[in-house]
């Protein structure tokens, strides 16, 4: 049975059993900040566990796709285990419980294959229990389990919990027997190999606290609410009605492990359970092949890009693991274009849109191939050169610093730089590797974080919220409006009340201040409560539901449980929305020129500006960022309605509406469209007609990442004024050159060009000055104990290349028979440098270009033995170093 069919079979039997079907979520867990990445069929269910949201449905189904990365290196080791997988999971909010979640299983597990279900030997179905869960045990027996199949077992195995305070409880596990083939008798608290778990039913009753491990911590009592949470491995499951080894061997990975195979022209040999790297080193690279292959295929799908943060980090080490794992293994030229349509079309049939979007996540994963081989040939030679001297130091580990310098200056990945390392028998101190990243992230981070959250524990937060429930924003609608003061929040926590001059935060009931988010700028304003007002400047949503208004207090006092009077900034407002809606026709417009592929991967709305993201591999001519201007302005012209409204997500994407990718949407969506030209799922605010915008002007594009561009734009009156000045500037030009305006660019390049002429005019006449003077230099020579030596400085401000020239060029006119050094000093921009030639005869007395520069160097400068260099003392310290250099000659 395929994989996509034994995903069919699975939400088709819970629908059938009442449960709503829900989409898999994206690949980037854009909700939890605790995750990169969804790692399981519940994740995006959390709220509903917690009781933080109500859930829409009272039962849900769903095929989550997961990433698992803490074992990346570990990879291919074994037959079960890979990065992506996907999690088949049926959920009961307080529905059911144990005596639904179990014969549901059952049902499916057990029922023959012409009925819909997974045609499983029920004889060969081992389930495993909690030690104290007799309930389950007795269920288990009513669906006609015998008792000695029916395994219990402890906290280790079958007690879950999300590893913090909070619900958990007891599970119960499937196994299936593959047979005496795979191992020992007995089920699987005797052999895990043989008997192999597809299926954890975890029935969350408890509320735990004191966790301080998996099999430590304190039940603090029972949970009102009873849910079920289970998940179905959709790939051991494959595995299992597949009749094959291991994941590996599923259709959904075979094919791209057996091209990697013909590619590199080594044999792929199935091997059951724990496969050591030294005993099968080309089984676990190809593994690592097909496996990572996968993975980038499933990331760059659901809007995933190469970088070196954060998810973007995570995609390019399994990237360039897989390309490297290639060229391990014998294969040279670039892979992905071989491995990923195989990964594409061995996935398509469950994910029809990694089909469609082909051409996109093609240009990505390419042009990341193509980056890396040239990073791989630069970073292997620094690296080569890094270990070298670490050896001849005597020391067995490559410094953290030295890593860190390969990471941030070349790009070179740490996971390659360990790997590397450990090939040539060297450790790699990763501590101060981590040390170092951590502390520029930090840095980097510390003035965001502050903002998103103030500082105040965010418990605070989800106790307010707790106590009165989401926030109401109406800010669609109205700019201003009566509602209470439901807390004040300042130091970390809830205070009565603040006076004038404190910096709060104020939670209302309701709201129309805009809380930042969507790349659109949070709302300003006023609110007035009693005697009191604050000065709103900044509007965040920090936990789900609850918007929070920053504030300082400008008059009076402010206190919880007031009432107060809510009006924005609406000048500040409506510049935002004309900024917010003029992206929405930047991003539409560039699909059209650009094609489906230059989807948003960032936006900035602001008052009069806009910043806008975009993924596409190559940058945008002139032309095209000309024609996607005027096509934008037209739009303007058109006056065109800009019309929100709510619906499902199908029906958003049965009428085309264009969604965020990585963003995670409910059930009903707000699409904004303007008119029939742009259609977009958005929470933002807008203006009514596109005229409103008044010019949309694009200022810029360029580069701000792999395979990101990025456009900068002004809208409305900004846009405006910066024209204006424009024609002040180009009118200005016009008058000094005396031509007409539209003449101005074709005289300036044509001043810029005599002006590069005549500096290259002025080089060749230093040059001659410089070189002028060789061959009298050459001729007052001074003997030191029998070597012909010129010590001279260049004139002032000689160039690098004169200077090297300078000095063979008087080594060139000295006899060749009699041995001779040539030191020329020179000064520059403060600071002074020496070139130092030696001749034939002179290298044959002993004397070397690099050790006489070193010399006056003080141990730094290169080169070779004929001619090296050196700098970065003083100027006045040129002198110093002619007479270092005749010392060292006199000396040798």
């Amino acid at each position: 049975m395929k994989t996509a069919e034994i995903k069919r079979r699975y939400l088709a039997h819970f629908e059938a059993n009442g449960h709503a079907v829900v989409p898999s979520a994206p690949l980037p867990a854009i909700s939890d900040p605790n995750l990169l990445f969804v790692n399981a069929g519940m994740v995006q269910f959390v709220p509903y566990f917690l009781g933080q949201q109500a859930p829409p449905h009272p039962r849900a189904v769903s095929v989550q796709k997961c990433i698992r990365t803490p074992d990346i290196d570990e990879v291919g080791k074994t037959s079960r285990h890979g990065t992506f997988f996907q999690m088949n999971g049926n959920f009961s909010f307080g529905d059911y419980f144990k005596d639904g979640a179990i014969p549901l299983a059952w049902d499916l597990v057990t029922k023959p294959v012409a009925q819909g279900g997974f045609g499983l030997d029920p004889e060969r179905v081992w389930p495993t229990v909690y030690l104290d869960d007799d309930e389950a045990f007795r269920i288990w027996r009513s669906v006609g389990v015998p008792a000695e199949r029916i395994v219990r077992r402890g906290r280790k195995d079958n007690f879950w919990s999300m590893g913090i305070p909070g619900p958990a409880g007891p599970c119960s596990e499937l196994f299936y027997d593959r047979g005496p083939e795979y191992g020992r008798e007995g089920g699987p608290e005797v052999d895990e190999d043989r008997y192999m778990e597809f299926w954890n039913l975890v029935f969350m009753q408890y509320e735990i606290a004191d966790v301080t491990s998996k099999e430590h911590f304190r039940i603090v009592g029972e949970l009102p609410a009873k849910n079920i949470d289970t998940g179905m491995g959709l790939e051991r499951m494959a595995s299992i009605l597949q009749g094959v080894d291991n994941l590996y061997e599923i259709d959904e990975v075979r094919p791209i492990l057996a091209r990697a195979a013909e590619l590199t022209g080594k044999r792929y040999g199935a091997h059951s359970g724990p496969v050591a790297s030294e005993s099968h080193p080309d089984d676990v690279r190809l593994r690592v092949i097909a496996d990572h292959v996968r993975t980038a295929l499933m990331l760059i799908g659901d809007g995933v890009t190469p970088s070196n943060e954060g998810r973007g980090y995570v995609l390019r080490r399994i990237m360039r693991r897989a390309i490297r794992s290639v060229r391990l293994l014998g294969y040279q030229d670039r892979a992905l274009p071989e491995l990923l349509p195989v990964a594409r079309d061995c996935m398509a049939p469950s994910y029809p849109e990694l089909a469609a979007e082909f051409d996109r996540i093609s240009q990505y994963a390419y042009a990341e191939e193509d980056a890396f081989l040239s990073t791989l040939r630069a970073g292997t030679t620094i690296l080569d050169t890094a270990i070298a001297e670490t050896r001849s130091a005597g020391k067995a580990a490559l410094s953290g610093d030295k890593a860190f310098q390969l990471h941030d200056t070349y790009g070179f990945p740490i996971d390659l730089t360990l790997e590397i390392a450990g090939e040539q028998g060297l450790t790699v101190d990763a501590e101060g590797f981590r040390r170092l990243m951590a502390d520029q992230r930090n840095r980097a981070k510390a003035d965001a974080r502050a903002r998103k959250t103030g500082h105040t524990d965010v418990s605070a937060y989800r106790s307010v919220l707790d106590a009165g429930g989401p926030v109401e924003f109406t800010g669609y609608t109205e700019l201003n409006r009566e509602s209470r003061v439901r807390a004040v929040l300042a130091g970390g926590g809830e205070v009565g009340a603040a006076v004038e001059g404190d910096t709060v935060e104020l939670v209302l009931d309701t709201t129309p201040f805009y809380a930042e988010g969507g790349g659109q700028q949070p709302d300003q304003g006023l609110i007035t409560v009693g005697g009191g007002q604050v000065e709103v400047f900044d509007v965040q949503q920090p936990v789900p539901g609850l918007i929070v208004h920053r504030a300082r207090v400008v008059r009076g006092e402010v206190r919880a449980g007031e009432t107060g009077y809510a009006e924005i900034d609406v000048t500040r407002r409506r510049a935002i929305s004309r900024s917010h809606t003029a992206t929405h026709l930047v991003h539409q417009t560039m699909r059209n020129f650009l094609g489906e592929s230059a989807t948003q991967a960032g936006s900035l709305n602001a008052p009069g500006r806009l910043r806008f993201d975009f993924n596409t591999p190559t940058g945008v001519s002139p032309s095209v960022l000309h024609d996607v201007e005027q096509q934008v302005n037209e739009v303007l012209l058109a006056d065109l309605e800009v019309h929100a409204f709510i619906t499902s997500q199908e029906e958003a994407r049965r009428i085309g509406a264009m969604a965020l990718f990585g963003e995670k949407y409910g059930e009903r969506v707000r699409v904004v469209e303007v008119g029939d030209y742009a259609r977009e799922l958005c929470g933002g605010t807008h203006v009514a007609r596109s005229a409103q915008l008044g010019l949309v002007k694009i200022l810029s594009e360029a580069s701000v990442g792999s395979g990101v561009r990025r456009i900068e734009a002004l809208v409305g009156m900004d846009a405006f004024g910066f024209l204006a000045r424009e024609h002040l500037l180009v009118s200005r030009l016009a008058e000094l050159f005396r031509v007409p305006g539209d003449q101005v660019a074709d005289r300036v390049e044509q001043t810029v060009t005599q002006l590069r002429d005549a500096e290259k005019e002025l080089e060749k006449l230093r040059a001659q000055l410089v070189l002028g003077g060789a061959a009298a230099l050459a001729g007052q020579a001074k003997d030191v104990r029998g070597v012909a030596y010129v010590g001279t400085e260049a004139p002032e401000g000689a160039a690098g290349n004169d200077v090297r020239t300078l000095a063979q060029e008087i080594r060139g006119k000295i006899d060749p028979a009699r041995p001779a050094v040539v030191a020329v000093a020179a000064r520059s921009n403060g600071k002074a440098s020496l070139v130092v030639a030696v001749n034939a005869a002179a290298r044959s007395r002993g004397l070397a270009a690099k050790d006489l520069v070193k010399a006056a160097f003080s141990g730094r400068g290169g080169g070779s033995d004929e001619l090296a260099q050196g700098g970065g003392l003083p100027a006045a310290e040129a002198p110093k170093l002619l007479a270092t250099v005749e010392k060292a000659i006199a000396d040798a």
